[in-house]
């Protein structure tokens, strides 16, 4: 997997001096690069307010307001109303701003269509058994990276840790709680340098919850998926209490025979 960055030129609009920041002139960006870079921030950290995007960079309310203004009618970015807070109290809903599905590509890489073709070719030369396999082969490198890593922390920091490792390799990720009501955790990627592949290839993805799931060492399921037209890639990790009789160990199921045995399916179960 390759850790993706946009170009300046990917994001539209005109090439002029930026006015409006706080202090000396934006250290030379151009009025693209800025606005690039407030879409990254977007697409990397999730919905975001337009106070915490100024803070971010450096900027003025003015300043950054028109950056959102031009991603906007772009169609890069689109509005979404926070949802209801107790210290927010009765006013009105912070206005929050997150990439759109074009905002998003502007970041893939140029190698989709010729990748897209391989596995066409692997599926119809070899068969879908094929491309499962290389999924799953695909993704052993990048368990085996992370798995000394996962594995050496503590288990209640362990998804933080994978995380932390994801969001290096370019998948802006980040950990939750569960939802009001739920249990467990959720992994939460906001970037996939792969979508357009894995929309037409789910294996992808399933190999992914696969590795999840032993680096982890609970069940996991995935829940949505940038692939499949949602925002974010979601995967539910399941409260380790509630994963009675399994291994704990990362490192115990992270052999290439381990990797073998994942079920093709969206559901990873550590067994």
């Amino acid at each position: 997997m390759k850790n993706v960055r946009v170009s300046a030129a990917a994001v539209p609009g005109a090439a002029l001096p930026d006015a409006g920041s706080s202090g000396a002139p934006e250290q030379g960006w151009s009025e693209r690069g800025t606005r690039a870079r407030v879409a990254r921030l977007i697409m990397e950290h999730g919905p975001s307010s337009a106070a915490s995007l100024g803070t971010r960079l450096g900027l003025t309310p003015a300043a950054i307001r028109r950056h959102l203004d031009n991603l906007l009618a772009d169609g890069m970015i689109e509005t979404r109303m926070a949802r209801a807070q107790r210290s927010r109290g009765r006013g009105r809903p912070a206005r929050l701003f997150a990439i759109t599905d074009a905002g998003r590509s502007a970041f893939e890489h140029a190698y989709d269509g010729l990748a897209t073709s391989a596995l066409r070719f692997l599926a119809e030369t070899s068969g879908p058994a094929a491309v499962t396999e290389f999924a799953r082969r695909q993704l052993a490198d990048l368990e085996e990276r992370y798995a000394p890593v996962v594995a050496s922390v503590p288990q209640e920091r362990r998804l933080l840790a994978l995380a932390e490792a994801l969001t290096a390799d370019g998948y802006a990720a980040s950990a939750t709680g569960a939802p009001a009501g739920g249990t467990g955790e959720q992994l939460c990627q906001h970037h996939c340098p792969v979508a357009h592949v894995a929309a037409e290839f789910p294996e992808l993805c399933e190999a992914e919850t696969e590795a999840f799931g032993r680096l982890l060492g609970t069940p996991v399921q995935r829940l949505a998926t940038i692939a499949r037209g949602d925002g974010v890639c979601t995967t539910h990790v399941t409260d380790r209490s509630l994963a009675t009789g399994r291994d704990a160990s990362p490192a115990a199921r992270h052999g290439p025979a381990a990797r073998r045995k994942g079920p093709r399916g969206s559901e990873s179960m550590t067994t």
